[in-house]
């Protein structure tokens, strides 16, 4: 069985190509930093750079959503493969090719605030053309607040 699954954070902004022909496909290839569980050195941040490339539908959210410092979990499977580069030296590649892939954590959370990863009001404006913020829907942690007294109303218990 050959299943990967990875959790870490893109080292830049992907790099989305195009196939060639009718049908078009987007490739997108991005590097993936996953921290080690254990270092020998006692180092700080140990991290393995993982390359990835996501095909087809998932290349096509890789271009639109995953940006640099964007923590993400990847579930695939490893491709290993060669060419001869134009100095005529045979160079070995590694690369998880992409199955799924998802956001790790909230946007309200990530570290890097460029690229619309800061804070922000999206989807707190439900009053349907109202000019005024509704309440805020999630606490600092990225979930949302349930108000008191509605427990018997969730589906669940």
């Amino acid at each position: 069985m050959n299943k990967v699954i990875l959790m870490g954070r893109l080292t830049r902004d992907p790099e989305v190509r195009y196939t060639q022909g009718e049908n078009q496909m987007a490739v997108a290839r991005y590097t993936l930093a996953v921290d080690r569980r254990f270092n020998r050195n006692n180092d700080e941040n140990t991290a393995d750079f993982i390359s990835c490339v996501a095909f087809g539908k998932s290349g096509e959210f890789a271009e639109r959503y995953l940006r640099k410092g964007t923590k993400i979990a990847v579930t695939g499977r490893i491709q290993t493969g060669s060419y001869t580069n134009k100095d005529g030296v045979k160079v070995y590649t590694t690369d998880v090719v992409v199955e799924d892939q998802e956001f790790a954590e909230s946007k309200n959370s990530s570290s890097n605030s460029d690229g619309g990863y800061g804070n922000n009001n999206y989807g707190n404006n439900f009053g349907g053309g109202s000019s005024q913020p509704a309440a805020p829907m999630a606490a600092g942690d990225g979930f949302m607040n349930i108000p008191d007294g509605i427990d018997e109303e969730l589906p669940f218990n």
